[in-house]
């Protein structure tokens, strides 16, 4: 299975909207648009995840700069989300920097 990632999106577009979309490519196992978790509005961008790969490199090659609902989308291969934490830099957490006065050590959790 090929998840790709699908931006730009109009607020219109709903999870039926991006599988009636990228359907004609191929089985699609899965199309969600994503919602901001306090509105429920869409975050403007989405995913189609695709039972066979050339099905996904194909929908790549062919939506990618097209109109979707009003709205020129960019179609690429999704990313898979960093479960490290991410690259953020500054400073570290485990208890510095809120003033209780005790010393915490997770190492030894």
């Amino acid at each position: 299975m090929k998840k790709i990632f699908v931006g730009s999106l109009s607020w219109n577009t709903t999870d039926q909207g991006l599988q009636d979309a990228f359907g004609r490519f191929g089985t699609v196992t899965e199309a969600k648009v994503i919602n901001d978790r306090n509105t429920n509005r869409s975050r403007g961008f989405g995913f189609v995840t695709f039972e066979e790969d050339s099905a996904a490199e194909k929908a790549i090659e062919e939506m990618n700069g097209t109109m979707l609902d009003g709205r020129t989308i960019t179609v690429n291969e999704a990313q898979e989300k960093r479960r490290d934490g991410g690259g953020g830099g500054g400073r570290g957490g485990y208890g510095r920097g809120r003033g209780d006065g005790h010393s915490r050590n997770y190492d030894n959790d």
